[in-house]
């Protein structure tokens, strides 16, 4: 049980690796013109967005599922509820990087 536990978790780990990877790829304007990376990069924030709040509702979820009786799965909803966690305190590092960078923009002497 802890060992498919642990492989999901890696498994998500890796998935969002990725996601950050991607984020990156698209911040720093590898795509073929500026309206693209633009669509690209609202399009990759909107998936961060929908992907953190559906691993907070499934978190929410199991939690209420153990709170009721209905599950005994406690570490499993424990682990979720961290992930969850740990997905938002990532969206919000990222936010705080995207408006440190416009703050630095709007800041620049042309």
């Amino acid at each position: 049980m802890a060992e498919m536990n642990l492989i999901g978790l890696l498994a998500e780990q890796s998935r969002m690796a990725g996601d950050m990877g991607a984020l990156a790829r698209v911040a720093a304007g590898e795509g073929s013109d500026g309206q693209e990376g633009a669509a690209s990069f609202s399009a990759a924030m909107m998936d961060a967005v929908r992907s953190v709040d559906a691993d907070s509702r499934v978190a929410g979820e199991k939690m209420a599922d153990v709170d009721s009786g209905r599950s005994d799965d406690l570490v499993g909803a424990m682990l979720m509820s961290q992930e969850a966690s740990l997905s938002f305190s990532m969206l919000m590092q990222v936010r705080n990087k995207v408006v440190g960078a416009v703050d630095d923009l709007i800041k620049m002497q042309v």
